[in-house]
C-alpha cells in the first residue's frame, strides 16, 4: 500500500500517540481488505459509533482516549442511546445506561463535536461538493453524496472514528469518480401530479429506490424541481434503509447530475425502469403493517425533524391536543431554535414528547407495551417492528397529527369518529 512517510512513521511508533497509531492501523488494514492501494485525506467525519450496542464499543473508544487520540478533522456525533437532557426518558438498565453514557463521553474526549443528531447537515456540517469525507449513518451518507455532492462511503462503527482520528480514509468505492456514475435509470416522468404532489411522495419514492437499486448507483429523472431539503432528506433516508444506497443522482438536483448524460458519465445505462403510480401505491401500502383502527402513539423525526417540520406539527394541530403520545425526535440545535419563541413549550402543551440526542427506534422510549405506531417516516416504518415491536402505520404528517388527536388512523375525507 502506498503510504506517506508520515503515516509510516506513525505506524512504526516513531511519532504520534498510541491512540493515533491504533486508529491508523485500523484504517490501513480496512483499506487492504477493501482493495484500496492508498489512503486519501478527508475534510470531515460523522461518527455513527457513539450509539451503544455493547461493551466492546466503549472499550475501543476509551482505549483511543487513553492512548491520547484526537480527531484531526471536524467530526460530528450521530445519536447516542441516551437523551442527555432527560436521561430518564430512555428505559435502559442501570448498567446499559452507564455504558451508553461512557461511550458518548468518550467521543467528546476524542474531540468530536457533540451534535448527537442523525441530520448533521442541518446542524451546520455542510461539506462542499467534491470534498472527500468519511461519514457514518446511512441517511447522512446518502444526503452528503446525493444533495451536497461530497464523497463518502457508508462508514461503519469503529472505522468511522478511526478515519476522523487519522484524517484519512481508504481510497475505494464512492471516493473514486468513475464509481459514482449511475448504471441504472429510474424514470418518474409519467407519474401523475396527484402522486408527485402528495406530501408522502419523497419518502415513498425513496423506499422504492432502495428496493430497485440495492447498492447500485442510479439516476432518477422526471422529478419536480421544487423539492425542499426536508423532502430530499426523507428520500435519502428511505432509500438508504430499504437498500444499501449511498448515492442517488437526482437529475437537476445532485451537483454531479445537471443532466442524465453527465450522471451516467456518458455511458449507456444497464437498465431503465419506468416508475408507475401502481408501483408507488404498492410500496406505500407495504410501509404499513396495520391499515386502520386505534393507534398507541405517533413517532416522527427519522431523520431528526427540522425546525420547519416541528412548526408544521404545531400549525397542523390547530391548538387541539393529542389523545396519544406524539414523539418528535430532533437535534439540540432544533430544540434551541424552537425555544427562542416558545414553540417547544407550545408543542409540549399539546402532548408532544420531545426526544433529543437519540431516537425512539434505537433506544427504548416508546410505550413499553408494543402496540401500533404511526409515522410519516419511511425509515421509521421500515425499522419499527424489528427494533421496537410496534406495528407501523405510515401516513403523511397531516394524517399523523389528525390520527394522534383522534387516537385512531385518520385518512383524508374521514370525519371525526
Amino acid at each position: 500500500m502506498k503510504l506517506s512517510v508520515t503515516d509510516r512513521a506513525v505506524l512504526a511508533g516513531e511519532t504520534g500517540s498510541t491512540g493515533e497509531r491504533m486508529a491508523l492501523e485500523l484504517v490501513t488494514k480496512a483499506a487492504a481488505m477493501l482493495g484500496a492501494d492508498r489512503l486519501i485525506r478527508i475534510h470531515s467525519g460523522h461518527i455513527d459509533g457513539c450509539l451503544f450496542h455493547g461493551n466492546a464499543g466503549v472499550t475501543y473508544c476509551e482505549k483511543l482516549v487513553s492512548g491520547g487520540a484526537q480527531v484531526r478533522v471536524p467530526a460530528t456525533t450521530n445519536v447516542g442511546a441516551l437523551n442527555l437532557l432527560r436521561p430518564d426518558q430512555c428505559r435502559l438498565s442501570s448498567a446499559a445506561r452507564k455504558m451508553a453514557f461512557r461511550l458518548m463521553v468518550a467521543h467528546e474526549k476524542l474531540g468530536c463535536r457533540p451534535s448527537w443528531t442523525c441530520a448533521p447537515y442541518q446542524a451546520g456540517a455542510r461539506p462542499e461538493a467534491g470534498q472527500q469525507i468519511a461519514w457514518g449513518e446511512s441517511n447522512a451518507v446518502a444526503f452528503a453524496n446525493t444533495v451536497l455532492g461530497a464523497r463518502t462511503n457508508r462508514y461503519g462503527d469503529f472505522l468511522d472514528i478511526a478515519c476522523a482520528i487519522s484524517g484519512k480514509a481508504p481510497f475505494y468505492g464512492l471516493h473514486i469518480a468513475e464509481n459514482r456514475y449511475a448504471r441504472l435509470v429510474l424514470d418518474t416522468s409519467l407519474l401523475p401530479a396527484a402522486v408527485t404532489q402528495d406530501s408522502a411522495f419523497y419518502p415513498v419514492l425513496g423506499s422504492l429506490i432502495g428496493r430497485l437499486a440495492g447498492e447500485t448507483v442510479c439516476a432518477v429523472t422526471g422529478l419536480p424541481r421544487d423539492a425542499d431539503e426536508d423532502k430530499l432528506k426523507a428520500l435519502c433516508a428511505a432509500a438508504a434503509s430499504t437498500g444499501a444506497v449511498a448515492l442517488v443522482h437526482l437529475v437537476g438536483v445532485t451537483p454531479e447530475a445537471p443532466d442524465l448524460d453527465t450522471a451516467l458519465g456518458g455511458n449507456e445505462p444497464e437498465a431503465t425502469v419506468t416508475i408507475t403510480a401502481e408501483m408507488m401505491a404498492d410500496v406505500r401500502r407495504n410501509l404499513s403493517m396495520v391499515s386502520d383502527g386505534p393507534i398507541d402513539c405517533v413517532a416522527v423525526g427519522s431523520p431528526h425533524f427540522s425546525e420547519a417540520e416541528c412548526r408544521s406539527v404545531l400549525a397542523l394541530a390547530g391548538g387541539r391536543s393529542f389523545a396519544v403520545p406524539f414523539y418528535i425526535c430532533m437535534g439540540r440545535h432544533t430544540l434551541k431554535a424552537l425555544g427562542a419563541d416558545g414553540t417547544d413549550l407550545a408543542l409540549v402543551s399539546l402532548g408532544v414528547e420531545i426526544v433529543t440526542d437519540t431516537c425512539v427506534v434505537v433506544t427504548p422510549v416508546l410505550p413499553a407495551k408494543p402496540g401500533v405506531m404511526m409515522t410519516n417516516s419511511a425509515k421509521f416504518a421500515h425499522y419499527a417492528m424489528g427494533n421496537t415491536g410496534h406495528l407501523p402505520v405510515f401516513g403523511t404528517l397531516a394524517e399523523c397529527v389528525a390520527s394522534a388527536q383522534q387516537g385512531h388512523v385518520r385518512r383524508p375525507g374521514q370525519g371525526d369518529r
